[in-house]
């Protein structure tokens, strides 16, 4: 099993580490990026390639500690952005002619499901600029030409009217599950925006009170390879946040 992916399923830490400046330029991490993970398609969005750590990649077997960068949580295709993605694919119509931010996009298979099916704009945020470069790549390999990467923590800013907000795999800390609810809430109250969560059941996520606010949409079985990668999880599924349901 994989030491590194082990250490990415405990909570974050939120401490992000880089090597030196010369080992952080676009160009040394995309050619990093592309030594070190292969294309995959053995997930729910087959029509999605993406660059990820695998088996037969080299930093799957060594220690957390010898991995050059921050956690490299845009390297594994997580069970709630795998279901999230593959429902923005399934369902074109939320996503055309929208304008779209997938929040923590990572590996960036929302905000590539989101442009293959229409949508006028999309940004994919993550804190870690690894995951720009990362996204970057996986964009140029679905032929999808580059899209905008905003890579500073945007929960609880003012980031204007966006006609949908994806997130997966996001409730992981209980204080971020908290920050998340009163932003979420404030953007549909403020913008009207529509917001998706894509999760497999996660306790944080099961048992916070958004859980009141929440319509499951859509749930998806997850092939063999998530369910051992992610200690026997066997579905993930979609869910629409609507304030004032409960």
């Amino acid at each position: 099993m994989l030491r590194l992916y082990r250490s990415l399923l405990r909570p974050c830490t939120g401490k992000v580490l880089y090597c030196s400046a010369q080992h952080t330029s676009a160009t040394y991490l995309q050619s990093f990026i592309l030594h070190n993970t292969e294309v995959v398609t053995e997930h729910l969005t087959p029509e999605i390639e993406l660059l990820l750590l695998t088996p037969r990649c080299k930093f799957w077997h060594l220690r957390p500690e010898h991995w050059p960068y921050g956690d490299p949580y845009w390297a594994i295709y997580w069970p709630g952005g795998q279901a999230l993605a593959r429902y923005l694919l399934d369902n074109p119509d939320i996503v055309r002619r929208r304008r779209i931010l997938d929040l923590g996009s990572g590996c960036g298979a929302a905000s590539i499901a989101a442009k293959m099916k229409g949508a006028s704009y999309v940004v994919a945020n993550d804190i870690d600029p690894v995951a720009g470069a990362a996204f970057g790549l996986n964009c140029q390999l679905n032929r999808i030409d580059p899209l905008p990467f905003h890579p500073e923590n945007v929960i609880g800013e003012d980031t204007g009217c966006w006609d949908l907000i994806v997130l997966g795999d996001m409730f992981y800390d209980e204080q971020l599950a908290d920050s998340l609810h009163r932003w979420l809430r404030h953007c549909m109250v403020q913008h009207g925006t529509t917001v998706l969560i894509g999760d497999p059941g996660r306790g944080h996520f099961m048992t916070h009170p958004i859980q009141k606010q929440l319509r499951k949409i859509a749930e998806y079985n997850l092939p063999e390879s998530s369910k051992q990668e992610n200690y026997g999880l066997t579905t993930s599924a979609v869910w629409r946040y609507e304030p004032g349901c409960s």
